[in-house]
């Protein structure tokens, strides 16, 4: 499907890219979703959750990830394998299908709303249902999104508790994980005008989350943004104690053992919560700039961890292949690009 990437800036070199889908390709994807089977094999289908209000915080990562994640059959890679073979691109096909095997996050913004929203919840919660998975969502509607940068946008604060509810309440009884605002607390130390109504408004959507039994996991930044104090103060303020825990290097390249030592100083100043990273092109690290790196590649395989310790998932958040911007030679924002497509499959990890 067609996704647009809008682009957040930021003064410090932890710098990402957040996927949005437009009003068309939602339109694509619930005339599709359903009738596309997931890669992989199907594992019995399990419609009840397995996580309870009372064990999101408890709860194994086998019951908040129960049956493993689940691969969206209508992802913008797998389009663009579609896409691709009809141009006769066989070195992008074979880039575009390795992407399309893995299981990237779904993102919902203000262009998934009323019955639009209620509709492509239901079809991705059936699909998901059928192949025995959980889901992945990304939330990204915060009033002031990106405080009026490249990813301006949202919805107003009253439509914002209301948007969190209903989605809450589509997903309640279902096996669903949401990540919850990118970039939404890891901004407010410059972005100051929200300083005071956001945290409460992301508390909202948490507790909202939490009654419904969903796990959610906030906005932990990068390992080269705030310090591990000043993103734990911002995770409280918010409400992590109701979330499952947080989340980190969502579209960006920090290494993976770097971002586990900055996200278990996180955890243990807000009372042991459990956390995911995007590990989606951060293969080759932080290659000097966020947007369209040269040299970047594919990260771990995204998957579930034994639950040992505080990490919970190794998670394909931001969808590689995808411009970030007109950098680096990149088309318009959030355009597939075979060609760095391919150049992420090569530098793979």
């Amino acid at each position: 499907m067609d996704e647009r990437t809008r682009i957040t800036t930021r003064n410090r070199t932890g710098s990402t890219t957040s996927n949005r889908l437009t009003v068309a390709a939602a339109i694509t994807a619930l005339a599709t979703l359903a009738g596309v089977a997931t890669s992989g094999p199907a594992q019995p289908a399990q419609a009840a959750p397995t996580v309870t209000t009372a064990t999101i915080r408890t709860a194994t990562t086998g019951q908040v990830f129960a049956g493993g994640l689940f691969v969206q059959p209508d992802s913008q890679a797998a389009q663009a394998v579609t896409a691709l073979t009809a141009s006769g691109d066989t070195a992008g096909v074979a880039a575009a299908r390795t992407i399309a095997a893995q299981p990237v996050a779904t993102w919902l913004g203000e262009w998934f709303r009323g019955d639009m929203l209620d509709r492509y919840l239901a079809r991705t919660l059936a699909a998901a249902e059928a192949a025995g998975r959980t889901p992945v969502f990304v939330t990204y509607a915060i009033p002031n999104r990106d405080c009026g940068g490249y990813s301006a946008g949202g919805v107003s604060a009253a439509d914002y508790v209301a948007w969190n509810q209903r989605i809450a309440d589509d997903l309640r009884g279902h096996r669903a994980v949401v990540l919850v605002e990118p970039d939404s607390l890891s901004a407010l130390p410059r972005c100051t005008s929200e300083a005071a109504t956001r945290p409460p408004l992301l508390a909202q959507a948490v507790a909202a989350l939490s009654a419904a039994g969903v796990p959610a996991y906030l906005d932990g930044g990068n390992s080269t943004w705030n310090t591990p104090e000043a993103q734990a103060a911002l995770l409280r303020s918010a409400g992590v104690a109701e979330a499952r825990g947080f989340f980190t290097n969502v579209a960006n390249f920090q290494p993976v053992d770097q971002e586990r030592a900055y996200a278990d100083r996180v955890s243990a100043l807000t009372s042991g919560s459990h956390y995911v990273v995007d590990v989606s092109r951060n293969g080759r690290g932080w290659k000097g700039t966020w947007c369209n790196p040269t040299g970047a590649g594919l990260g771990q395989t995204p998957r579930v961890s034994a639950g040992t310790t505080a990490m919970d998932a190794l998670l394909w958040v931001k969808t590689p292949g995808s411009s970030d911007g007109t950098c680096n030679g990149g088309p318009a924002a959030g355009k597939w690009w075979s060609a760095y497509a391919q150049a992420l499959v090569a530098n793979r990890r």
